[in-house]
């Protein structure tokens, strides 16, 4: 009897193991699957967690499926994107769609798919991922005569179709786009009478720009023609030999071996003063600076490699604009010309105090009136000065149409 019980607790042992082994062999096998994926959703809580149709670069998705953890590369049309595994499970997997994709560049048979590789296998989507419409932030010349290419500065700027100006005058051909879709170059067409945005159009809509194209009256408070509040200072000039493609009359500011620590800006044509004028309506006194930047454009041909010009309000050094186009953002210097005129754009929230013994490097006002007074007036007053201590043996700039623009 006790030999038949030993062979029967025998074979229930076998069979507990045999049971143990197949389970954990379809562990295995089920763990090891190949990914799938069933589709992408928001990854914002409810109701806004519902199943996604597109979705776009920057965008953060959550990739629905099976068999997802132990990815190793996911990729949206055909482009690599980073990803942290601590935020994957077996079935979700959340991701943000590259900012940085270049359109443009990217193999199209890949396009609109989002791809998941594991150590088990590859899983390909159809999902559209798309930009969204142009972007236009920037215009390196908002008074380019006919017949002068600029560039246009923004985001999305992929399968452009065309660049629309005043007029509804379009540009359709002579496009050209750098690889991230941050820049554009168009030829500015002739036939334009009249001021206005910039449009510019992609298969995927219609960007509009804030700046306004040919504008010689939003906001203009000094460009040496019928504007003109001109104080004191440097000479003016309306040569198109010595700066073509001007409009006009214009100031030139000139300076010559101007030591290191030499703030004179009084000195020679050092300056540009004007006289009292608004800045900013009234309805904007309790506002932040950054809806509002003062502008100007500038003709640079004589290398510029030192000297800063500073802008206040009424010879008032509190707050301090500095333009150096000389000085890299990582503190390397360069011999800066402009190739042409160009407009300068600084926002009012670049009028700062002065910090470690340098003017413009502290703090901005917390709202404009604490920059400009309660009238939101005052005289404007451009400046070369050498704050360095290297000495600048030349300098030269022309100057024209100083206003201040609604930028937001």
């Amino acid at each position: 009897m006790k030999n038949k019980m030993l062979a029967i607790n025998k074979k229930i042992l076998l069979f507990l193991l045999a049971g143990a082994a197949l389970m954990q062999a379809a562990c295995k096998k089920d763990s090891g699957g190949g990914p799938v994926i069933t589709g992408l959703r928001a990854i914002s809580p409810a109701p806004n967690d519902s199943a996604l149709t597109t979705a776009g670069p920057g965008q953060w998705v959550v990739i629905r499926g099976s068999h997802l953890s132990g990815a190793t590369s996911v990729f949206f049309n055909g482009y690599s994107s980073s990803f942290n595994a601590a935020l994957f499970s077996d079935t979700t997997m959340a991701v943000n769609i590259p900012s940085d994709m270049p359109f443009a560049s990217l193999d199209t048979s890949k396009l609109n798919t989002v791809t998941v590789v594991t150590t088990h296998g590859t899983a390909t989507y159809k999902f559209p991922i798309v930009p969204p419409p142009p972007v236009i932030t920037a215009l390196s010349n908002e008074y380019a005569q006919a017949g002068l290419q600029i560039t246009i500065t923004g985001n999305n700027f992929f399968f452009i179709q065309k660049v629309v100006f005043p007029g509804n005058i379009a540009v359709t051909s002579g496009i050209t786009s750098n690889v991230s879709g941050t820049s554009i170059q168009v030829t500015v067409p002739a036939g334009i009478t009249t001021s206005g945005t910039i449009q510019v159009v992609n298969r995927y809509g219609t960007g509009t720009s804030m700046l306004r194209f040919n504008d010689f009256v939003t906001g203009v408070m000094h460009n040496y023609d019928n504007v003109n509040n001109y104080s004191w200072g440097a000479g003016s000039s309306s040569s198109s030999t010595a700066y073509p493609n001007n409009w006009g009359t214009y100031g030139v500011m000139n300076a010559s071996g101007v030591g290191g620590g030499d703030l004179g800006w009084w000195n020679g044509n050092r300056s540009i003063n004007l006289n009292s004028v608004q800045w900013v309506p009234l309805g904007y006194m309790s506002q932040t600076l950054d809806y509002f930047a003062l502008k100007f454009e500038i003709n640079v041909t004589t290398p510029w490699t030192g000297g800063s010009l500073y802008i206040v309000k009424d010879y008032d050094w509190t707050y301090v604009a500095r333009y150096e186009p000389w000085l890299n953002a990582d503190g390397t210097t360069t011999n800066y010309t402009s190739k042409g005129w160009q407009t300068v754009v600084i926002p009012l929230s670049s009028f700062r105090t002065k910090a470690n013994g340098l003017d413009g490097t502290g703090n901005p006002a917390a709202t404009m009136a604490g920059l400009l007074g309660s009238s939101g007036a005052g005289g404007i007053d451009i400046m070369f000065v050498n704050s360095g201590t290297t000495a600048v043996a030349s300098f030269e700039a022309a100057i024209d149409n100083i206003r201040v623009e609604k930028i937001k």
